[in-house]
């Protein structure tokens, strides 16, 4: 592989603290590594201590309030400023949201001596921290739909708030499995969201380029429709979950967002790893919505861990398609997914459909959890060894984020 003339420029100084998403991106790899090296190695019998949760909520919790909520921050900070034109977010302000973010992830940690009761408390204050940093630019903007997404997120947090009160005894009753949901699907909701804005735009702004430039298919009413309905399995699931509305719902959000993604010419970006990843990322989202309708209408035994199809697939391959897209854009190199950035969406996505539909195959068992955490740990670990170094280092451009 030979180094560009941009590259060679890059000093070899940090510049973690220059731009928003360079901490959180390189944190959002990080735990999603640690998140579920510690829950494999626990499986595989090792001791893993216990901290203020039992390790598999531990687990669940920080796959969603850890490792999902890093990325959500990265892109925030580093979104905003293009959405509003001022500059980006960086030095001090960047570090007390970091420092924030990381005290809550640290006192969770197995192994931690804080009681959950002052654990909780720390952990849920990053995320408010980063809205009360980013809000004041969006009402100075004036444009009201900016105001959509740190709404979601709101919504995102609300559900961490569910799960760690119900754990820290703040409230009588069960809101872990409501915490949970309300998280996975203000996320999915958010993929919705932002998905629908950044694929089609990349990807006509590609085949603009070629000698078959397109358009949108028209579909009247898609978009918005495939929008109302995750945010109706939002809300179904927070009042009648697991059940035949909850099935009934998803199985209308999953053929709305299928019919979405048909308009956005997929197949012409093969050819474009850095963009067909988008397009595969965003099939996850129906894949993982009929999944669950399958789940709670037929109680198909295939269907079970529906919900990992959505975090472990739709998530996870969306925020990194996202991270390696925004990392390369936003450091002054080409967007050009190397052969290492595609195995690793290959390896991800590999283990999302292991560990959802593995169990049934194989007849259960841990071989097919291991397989599916190998898969993740090696995805992952690829994204780590390429990108880290980039979120580390100077951009190659020799300009300043």
């Amino acid at each position: 592989m030979t180094m560009s003339t941009a590259d060679r420029r890059v000093s070899t100084g940090l510049a973690l603290l220059a731009h928003g998403f360079r901490p959180f991106f390189l944190l959002a790899g990080i735990w999603a590594t640690v998140g579920v090296g510690l829950w494999v190695a626990a499986l595989a019998g090792l001791a893993v201590p216990e901290g203020p949760l039992p390790l598999p909520r531990w687990h669940g919790h920080e796959m969603l309030a850890g490792f999902i909520a890093a990325a959500i921050i990265g892109f925030l900070l580093t979104a905003v400023p293009n959405w509003t034109g001022r500059r980006g977010y960086s030095g001090a302000p960047l570090l007390v949201v970091l420092a924030l973010f990381l005290a809550g992830r640290l006192s969770l940690f197995p192994g931690s001596p804080l009681p959950i009761g002052i654990a909780a408390p720390i952990a849920l204050a990053g995320l408010p921290a980063t809205l009360l940093l980013l809000v004041p630019s969006l009402i100075k903007a004036g444009k009201l739909r900016l105001l959509g997404p740190p709404v979601l997120v709101l919504g995102f947090w609300t559900g961490d708030l569910l799960m760690l009160g119900e754990a820290a005894s703040w409230w009588p009753g069960d809101t872990w499995r409501i915490g949970e949901l309300l998280m996975a699907n203000m996320a999915l909701a958010l993929v919705g969201v932002i998905g629908g804005r950044i694929i089609p735009s990349f990807t006509l702004n590609a085949l603009r380029k070629t000698d078959r430039p397109a358009a949108p298919h028209p579909l009247p009413g898609v978009d918005r429709g495939a929008l109302l309905a995750l945010l109706a399995v939002v809300l179904v699931d927070l009042v009648a979950p697991d059940g035949v509305l909850a099935g009934s719902v998803a199985a209308v959000a999953g053929l709305l967002a299928a019919l979405r993604l048909s308009r956005w010419h997929g197949l012409r970006t093969l050819g474009k790893p850095i963009l067909w990843v988008l397009h595969f990322a965003y099939a996850f989202v129906p894949l993982a919505l009929v999944t669950k309708a399958a789940w709670l209408l037929a109680e198909a035994p295939w269907a079970l861990h529906w919900l990992h199809l959505q975090g472990a697939g739709a998530l996870a391959l969306m925020i990194l398609a996202v991270m390696t897209r925004a990392t390369l854009g936003h450091t002054g190199r080409d967007l050009v997914a190397s052969p290492a950035t595609v195995a690793a969406y290959l390896l991800v996505a590999l283990g999302a459909l292991t560990r959802v539909f593995g169990p049934a195959l194989t007849g259960g068992g841990l071989l097919p959890l291991m397989l599916a955490g190998a898969f993740w740990l090696a995805g992952f670990g690829l994204f780590l060894l390429v990108y880290g170094p980039i979120l580390l280092r100077p951009r190659a451009d020799g300009k300043p984020g």
